[in-house]
């Protein structure tokens, strides 16, 4: 493998294990925030139990979290030396501000957590999740920035190929930045809606039935239909901003090469990489149109109008589909849920339901996975787009080869900590238990 292969292998593997731990970091504390403001509200220890469980094993995540982060900011001057070169001057404020944002977060988070039943209003200690929540969102926030930065570059101009006149705030607000942001948020917050309720499942699969585990399935689902609906129509407000302004990457993932409209949707299938035919697919008519410009009529640009050493990898398609349908079932479950829940001696608690439940949890995960790879995958060649391509920006260094399995191994190492800590941490000790005891206590 070359030393390019290394490198993009390299910061794919971080990127993947690191956005499981910022989708959490992001998602979980307005959750926490929900549940304490209900059980003040209502004066019901179920709900303030959620927060104290939630915020334990949101603390183990957010540790793991700062140092794949670490990791990657490390990799960005060590593999990407020509990119933080070029456009390091450029894009440093969102940088800085990420990290301002991600203290911001930690110093409230500690006050948080050490001061349960210090004030004796409890609304006072409520009112700290809200600079947690601010912290942990505004970090997403920066980040994808930087992110939206590279696929819409601007806030420079280019002299003898340096970015010279820079003005920062311009390359912050690019044209992508309102689309991506929205989805990275809506969709980590989905996600650990999901992920809240695939464990109050879990544990009723189990046997476990007090209302604790009732109410947090009953709270998440209804807060998971509203993300999940808000998510998909944030993605398809992403899809019309591709089609105008990253055609070749809507393109590439629906198979589309020749310009025109009337544009039928292709979900699934297969393609003849020779022959550019598409079979075993499903065909929506004039689905893409719509999905690009809001009109059946509407003209999609093809990837026939680009160089073809400019076209993304097609096997993004499969990223997209996939991505795209997860989504639907997040959608689906909640809707049949809540549904269920409303007729009179149906039991929305069912073996069928809560194993749904269970399942939208790691498919949330696989969503995001799927959803970030298509970002950065469906950007190739480039690291910015029309300015600077990935082979132009990768070290020079040929030991990247030894880097990876090192990184490998400490992405394994903390997987393997991070789970074991959190068995740890609820092992033996299911919500009824933990609530009898602070009964007694109090």
């Amino acid at each position: 493998m070359s030393t390019l292969d290394w490198s993009r292998g390299l910061t794919e593997m971080t990127l993947a294990f690191h956005i499981l731990f910022a989708t959490v970091g992001v998602g979980i504390p307005i959750f926490i925030s929900i549940a304490e403001w209900i059980g003040i509200r209502k004066k019901d220890p179920h709900y303030t139990l959620m927060a104290r469980r939630w915020t334990r094993g949101f603390v183990i995540t957010v540790a793991v979290g700062v140092v794949t982060g670490t990791c990657i900011g490390l990799q960005l001057s060590l593999l990407w030396p020509e990119f933080m070169r070029l456009a390091g001057n450029v894009i440093s404020l969102p940088l800085f501000l990420e990290t301002f944002a991600f203290f911001f977060e930690a110093i409230f988070l500690g006050i948080y957590l050490y001061t349960w039943n210090r004030f004796k209003n409890p609304y006072l200690h409520w009112l700290l999740t809200v600079p947690i929540v601010i912290g942990s969102s505004a970090s997403a926030l920066f980040i994808t920035m930087v992110n939206a930065f590279m696929n819409t570059p601007q806030g420079f101009t280019v002299e003898q190929g340096n970015f010279i006149h820079i003005d920062p705030i311009a390359a912050m607000f690019n044209p992508a930045m309102p689309s991506k942001v929205a989805h990275v948020l809506s969709s980590a917050y989905v996600t650990a809606a999901f992920l809240l309720a695939m464990i109050a499942a879990f544990g009723m699969l189990r046997g476990r039935k007090d209302d604790y585990y009732k109410k947090s399935i009953q709270l998440n689902m209804a807060a998971g239909l509203i993300l999940a609906a808000t998510t998909i129509w944030i993605g398809d407000w992403s899809a019309k901003f591709l089609a105008e302004a990253q055609p070749e990457k809507l393109a590439a993932a629906e198979w589309h090469f020749e310009t025109g409209n009337e544009v039928s949707l292709i979900v699934g299938g297969k393609l003849n990489p020779e022959t550019k035919e598409v079979t075993g697919a499903i065909e929506i008519p004039w689905g893409l149109s719509f999905l690009a410009t809001g009109d059946p009529n509407g003209t999609v640009v093809g990837l026939n109008d680009f160089p073809t050493e400019e076209w993304p990898p097609l096997y993004v398609h499969y990223l997209f589909d996939l991505m795209v349908g997860i989504g639907f079932y997040l959608l689906a479950v909640p809707i049949l849920f809540l549904l269920i829940k409303r007729v009179k001696g149906w039991n929305a608690y069912n073996r069928w339901i809560l194993t749904s439940i269970v399942a939208g949890g790691p498919l949330s995960l696989l969503a995001i996975e799927l959803g970030w790879f298509y970002a950065e995958v469906g950007r190739q060649p480039w690291i910015i787009r029309g300015y600077m391509k990935v082979s132009d920006a990768v070290t020079t260094n040929p030991n990247v080869g030894f880097t990876f399995w090192l990184f490998a191994a400490l992405h394994a190492l903390l997987g393997v900590i991070c789970l074991f800590v959190l068995g740890r941490l609820f092992r033996n000790k299911p919500a009824e238990m933990e609530l009898e005891e602070r009964r007694i206590i109090l």
